[in-house]
């Protein structure tokens, strides 16, 4: 038996939005520890990991480990019928080939009052979303429970068999880390991507830069250390233990700030010959890691700083 009940449900909304188009179908985990999930994308340039603790959740049970394979665009589209303030539970009975995924209305927040009727157009439209054939078949029952003003929704769908293997990541020292603010990460990585197709990340003394050039031209963005600042996830911190420089796909990079929700900070771990590791800490529950493989040399034209 499998029930999790998370009162933050609208954070798992932004996990999904952060990996659905990066990965297409995935094996979620769940063991007595937390609930996890580690998958690559089609391309197998990328990886992406991702850990909720048990502990962060209000009510945690897992009687034995399990894992549930769900097509991440079609969990997605059924997340969007929960409200941003809605608890999510989720439950699967040992041996069972569906999940299902409650969403809650707290009762103490102020619910409209709206008519059974109202309600039941809300889902039926939610279920109209689901536009191909293949997601009203994973989504077989929907139904609604009204008590006074809260409102309770489950949404039933089938689990699917996908063939995966769980990729040991060993521990690495890395050359160098880099603290920033996660917004201003995104808005590098969507900058650069309008003059080329990949970032040169390099780290020196002097702070971190981001370079690119293309057929319109070339830019290169650096931020310096900074820790005077009122709010710590405003700061940018490296720690450096030699100069590194390494050359990523910048719609790979894109696709990982679309974690930007998750976190006011991002960290990025860079090491010659190992592939970046991007990581969004989630509060005090766990992280979502993404891992891209450095573009060799001879693989395209050397981008000049």
């Amino acid at each position: 038996m499998l029930e999790l009940r998370l009162l933050q449900g609208s954070l798992l909304k932004k996990v999904l939005d952060a990996i659905k188009d990066l990965v297409t179908d995935a094996n979620f985990d769940c063991s007595a520890t937390g609930f996890s999930l580690q998958a690559m994308d089609s391309s197998h340039v990328a990886l992406v990991a991702l850990l909720l603790r048990s502990e962060g959740f209000e009510h945690y049970r897992c009687d034995r480990n399990l894992s549930m394979g769900m097509n991440l665009n079609n969990m997605a589209k059924m997340l969007k019928c929960a409200g941003n303030d809605d608890i999510i539970t989720i439950k699967a009975d040992d041996g069972s080939d569906t999940v299902t995924f409650m969403f809650e209305s707290p009762s103490e927040l102020p619910v409209p009052t709206v008519s059974s009727a109202l309600d039941l157009c809300f889902l039926l439209a939610c279920r109209l979303s689901f536009l191909d054939e293949s997601v009203y078949s994973a989504m077989p029952s929907v139904s609604l429970y009204l008590d006074d003003q809260d409102k309770i929704a489950d949404f039933e769908m089938k689990l699917m068999d996908i063939d995966s293997e769980h990729l040991g990541i060993p521990e690495a020292e890395y050359h160098a880390i880099v603290h920033m603010p996660s917004s201003e990460f995104q808005r590098i990585c969507k900058d650069l991507s309008s003059i080329g197709d990949t970032v040169v990340i390099s780290v020196t003394k002097e702070g971190v830069k981001f370079s690119t050039r293309g057929d319109i031209g070339a830019a290169n963005i650096v931020c310096r250390q900074n820790t005077t600042v009122d709010k710590p996830e405003e700061a940018t911190i490296i720690e450096m233990h030699q100069p590194v420089s390494l050359t990523f796909a910048l719609r790979y990079m894109n696709s990982f700030t679309k974690a930007t929700p998750l976190s006011s900070t991002v960290t990025i771990s860079l090491s010659s010959e190992l592939p970046v590791v991007v990581e969004y800490k989630i509060a005090e529950m766990g992280y979502i890691r993404f891992y891209l493989a450095p573009k060799i040399e001879d693989e395209e034209e050397d981008v000049k700083p």
